[in-house]
């Protein structure tokens, strides 16, 4: 089995920062991309950043230049630094990976259950 674990979410005041991480953990062979999406009340799931094994990066345009992601690969450890928080920030984040469990495996994309970030005006 796979697991993804988030951490780091809370309640904010408009102007902070937050750091959130997300551990995948089981057998795992490779992971191709990690990433972190977000969930408000009502709204459908959002892409907010993703990054590959080589870097590569991709931002939503309504965090490009306040966030930044990156990533421990040796830990299949992802990071999203938050700065300069909204209100419209608020949403439950949830930690993505597309990974192979086994070398002739396919790619799947694996969840985590999600950190909750709440930025109050």
């Amino acid at each position: 089995q796979v697991r993804l674990v988030e951490s780091g979410g809370g309640l904010v005041q408009a102007g902070g920062s937050l750091r959130l991480s997300c551990v995948a953990s089981g057998t795992i062979f490779s992971t191709s991309v990690m990433g972190w999406y977000r969930q408000a009340p009502g709204n459908q799931r959002e892409l907010v950043a993703t990054i590959t094994t080589y870097g590569i990066t991709n931002y939503a345009d309504s965090v490009k230049g306040r966030f930044t992601i990156s990533t421990d690969n040796a830990k299949n450890t992802v990071y999203l630094q938050m700065n300069s928080l909204k209100p419209e920030d608020t949403g439950v984040y949830l930690c993505n990976a597309r990974l192979k469990r086994l070398q002739l495996a396919r790619p799947s994309d694996y969840w985590g259950q999600g950190t909750q970030v709440t930025v109050s005006s």
